[in-house]
């Protein structure tokens, strides 16, 4: 049976799950999602003679400084502790979390972003506790890039990651957590103002990070989500589409990591 992207609608996806192909169901929906992007981008094309520059608006938080980062998601964490929203869904990373879209976040739930850019492993794990007395459905958990760019070894970070699951486990037994892999960056096209430190770090070594960080999950009983696989060309690099700089996603890039924590957030325990 030939399954195309052409026309793969939900109800196929779960009969894939059902079946073991979850990483396939994933892909099929990302290329139907990119095929109606090129028919857009297409008709767009007929009337526009040169693309719009898409930047990110990354608002009054981008001026912050740690400490002021720290004093607001306190803040917020104990909002969401005193009056609890209905399907509390967490956020923990560094920027590339920050920055979600909030209308591109999935639906039907409420979200508490705990992001702070430029954040490594070892400083997540210092201020985890600031959502202890939270109570989240879900956990989404994505940190690692930023520890490779200061020259962290693969050691530190699988370390750091261990005693973050640990303590997010321990902390919210009831919550369901997702550990995220960390994305590949887009090799010799980036263009990120720190391109030099982004070709310090091989792909490949990302890559086989990963297979450790998915080993933890497992061994630790939570959720693994390959996204490195999703964001990856042949050459192991960020899809260009999905970046705007080599490291930070473009709009599409979201709309990609959207359907992956729609999928995985349904799926069984």
């Amino acid at each position: 049976m030939t399954i195309s992207a052409k026309n793969f609608p939900l109800w196929a996806f779960f009969s894939l799950v059902t079946n073991g192909l979850l990483m396939l169901a994933i892909v099929l929906l990302i290329l139907q999602q990119q095929r109606l992007t090129n028919i857009v981008g297409a008709t767009n094309a007929a009337t526009v003679s040169e693309p719009p520059v898409v930047k990110s608006d990354l608002g009054p938080r981008h001026q912050l400084n740690y400490q002021q980062w720290l004093d607001i998601l306190n803040k917020e964490a104990q909002v969401a502790a005193q009056k609890p929203p209905q399907h509390l869904t967490i956020l923990a990373g560094d920027s590339l979390s920050l920055w979600f879209p909030s209308d591109l976040l999935p639906e039907n739930r409420s979200w508490l972003n705990q992001a702070i850019s430029g954040e490594t492993s070892e400083g997540l794990l210092k201020r985890v506790d600031l959502f202890d007395r939270t109570q989240p459905k879900e956990i989404f958990l994505m940190i690692g890039i930023n520890d490779l760019i200061r020259g962290a070894s693969d050691e530190t970070i699988l370390e750091n990651q261990q005693q973050i699951i640990n303590y997010l486990r321990r902390m919210h037994p009831k919550a369901r957590i997702f550990v995220q892999s960390i994305l590949p960056h887009g090799g010799e096209e980036s263009t990120w103002e720190r391109r030099e430190k982004l070709l310090a770090i091989a792909n490949d070594r990302i890559y086989h990070l990963n297979k450790q960080l998915q080993s933890i999950a497992k061994k630790q009983g939570v959720k693994y989500i390959d996204l490195y696989s999703l964001f990856s060309d042949q050459q192991g690099n960020m899809r260009r589409e999905f970046t705007t700089d080599g490291l930070h996603l473009s709009p599409q890039g979201y709309m990609i990591w959207r359907t992956a924590l729609q999928i995985y957030s349904q799926l069984p325990s």
